[in-house]
């Protein structure tokens, strides 16, 4: 597996250090655990971004509402 070196501030080394506390086998494996959560969260973030732009798109286009019902018309319900 890489490794990287990065600082951390008092505070969060002392976070870092309860590792067992909080069940994880070491530090490293507790900061992996945060960077993969924190790196779901900024997907779904943008994923969130992403539909609202495409709604805000749809509520705007009426031309594209019209093909939409028109793909739809015959589908069960």
């Amino acid at each position: 597996m890489p490794q990287a070196k990065f600082s951390v501030k008092e505070s969060q080394a002392r976070f870092l250090n309860s590792f067992k506390d909080y069940g994880f086998k070491d530090k490293s494996s507790m900061a992996r655990a945060a960077i993969d959560h924190f790196k779901k969260e900024l997907e779904l973030k943008r994923l969130k971004e992403s539909a609202n732009l495409y709604s805000e798109v749809y509520s705007e286009d009426n031309e594209l509402k019209e093909l939409t019902e028109a793909a739809i018309t015959g589908w069960p319900e």
